[in-house]
């Protein structure tokens, strides 16, 4: 029977499923304590023979073995320690040397956790970036209503623009992520509340070799008997940043994929797809859904990870269990909805039919604007420019007939601005702005970040 049947059978990609698996969870502790004794060695604290048995023979471990040891002294760290020691021949009396403590291996193996599942969410933002910069360049021209408060507005703006304002967002989530690493991919070697005592004056050299092993940062300054957990706070949140804008992505879609809205985006929708196990007609946009239900629950890791870093003065475990949920479960989630969206987004259809329904559903009074700055641009008061074409809207609102033909009917307009040129100023492919030269100087200067 599944545990945690969601993420044991629906949900995560392989990927980030091995990262935060039991059996790599093993194979980390391990590095650590490996990269422990060959640092120990390169300080001259433990013989250099020693280290190397340890490192030779440490693939010989086994978490099965450490499951035994664990029933029997019910200590987890202490269990692999001995399943590490009973593989290393002579050398097993060097094994977890020095007076390290059990958060020093686990947090040290929570930092090479951290860092790989940081390597997988980078590749996958680079690629989302990508396709966000691709959709945008396809649709840099494509005019479309602009809303506000949920209502149409003026002037239209382009959907490469929104494709480009995403792309800049999941950008700046790949800045953040290059900032993130080295505060969060880390790992140390403090000993018992932190002073290194059991080490000497070798501490400091033994943990920056070990870290340099490893492949994390050690603490740039000091540190206690634990990792400070605003670091992995940070971390949790970054990702809770991320599902949040795959979020925003996702409820786009849905309501533009709503039925009143005309359908004008799409998810792609199978062959043989079943919308509703009642309604044949339906074309659901569940992908989207999925990511909008999943990122709440990446959302909520935050508060425990913040309520982590409260501890009892130089440690006390209450951080430990509630890791064991948080750091897995936001990993393979924010990974999972990540690798959606990107498919949601390379296969969505562009329905152009409905958006310029949707551009010509309100007679024309959204792009009244324009006609408004032209009378004030010919000598009309622009107060005055303004009331005209707020009656003018109403009336054409009112009786659903084209608002080029009441301000044709208004004397005062007439005056200064003809039928003909009318038509053309409330025309939308006429008043996009700098919207398409925003789109390619944004896919300009993110192409190279994407792949």
């Amino acid at each position: 029977m599944a545990i945690h049947p969601p993420i044991d059978f629906r949900y995560g990609t392989p990927e980030m499923r091995a990262v935060w698996d039991e059996e790599n969870r093993f194979r980390c502790v391990v590095s650590a304590e490996v990269g422990l004794a060959v640092a120990e060695a390169k300080a001259g604290v433990i013989p250099q023979a020693a280290a190397d048995e340890i490192e030779a023979h440490a693939p010989e471990a086994s978490l099965a073995r450490a499951k035994v040891i664990e029933e029997e002294i019910n200590h987890d760290m202490m269990a692999i320690v001995k399943a590490l020691s009973e593989v290393s021949g002579e050398s097993a009396r060097w094994v977890h040397y020095g007076g390290a403590t059990s958060n020093d291996i686990l947090d040290t193996a929570t930092g090479l956790q951290v860092k790989d599942s940081l390597d997988i969410i980078e590749q996958k933002l680079r690629t989302l970036l990508g396709v966000l910069l691709q959709r945008s360049l396809e649709t840099k021209t494509l005019v479309c209503a602009g809303r506000t408060h949920g209502q149409i507005g003026v002037p239209p703006t382009t959907y490469g623009l929104r494709f480009a304002i995403w792309a800049s967002e999941v950008s700046r989530h790949i800045e953040r992520l290059e900032q993130l690493r080295p505060r969060a991919a880390v790992g140390q070697m403090t000993g018992a509340v932190g002073t290194q005592a059991s080490l000497g004056s070798a501490g400091t050299a033994v943990m920056a070799h070990m870290m340099e092993y490893l492949g994390l940062t050690p603490p740039v300054d000091v540190s206690s008997q634990v990792i400070q957990r605003d670091r992995f706070a940070e971390y949790i949140m970054f990702l809770a940043n991320v599902a949040t804008t795959l979020d925003k992505i996702a409820l786009e879609v849905r309501m533009m994929q709503r039925s009143e809205i005309g359908g004008e985006l799409e998810e792609a929708f199978g062959k043989n797809q079943v919308g509703s196990s009642t309604m044949p007609h339906k074309r659901n946009p569940i992908k989207s859904e999925q990511v909008s239900g999943l990122s709440r629950i990446v959302r909520a890791m935050i508060e425990p990870a913040l309520a982590n870093n409260v501890l009892w003065d130089e440690r006390d475990l209450t951080n430990s269990s509630c890791e064991r949920v948080t750091f897995p479960e936001a990993s393979i989630l924010c990974d999972h909805i990540l690798t959606v969206m990107t498919k949601v987004l390379t296969g969505l259809r562009i329905r152009e039919d409905n958006i310029r329904r949707n551009l010509d559903l309100l007679h024309g009074v959204n792009m009244a604007e324009s006609v408004m700055i032209e009378l004030t641009k010919r000598g009309m008061d622009r107060q005055d420019a303004h009331e005209h074409v707020r009656v003018a809207c109403m009336v054409a609102l009112e009786e659903k007939r084209p608002v080029a033909t009441v301000f044709s009917e208004e004397e005062s307009v007439a005056a200064l601005i003809t039928y003909d040129e009318i038509v053309a100023l409330l025309n939308p492919d006429n008043y996009i702005g700098t919207a398409v030269s925003q789109v390619e100087g944004l896919a300009e200067k993110l192409g190279p970040l994407s792949l």
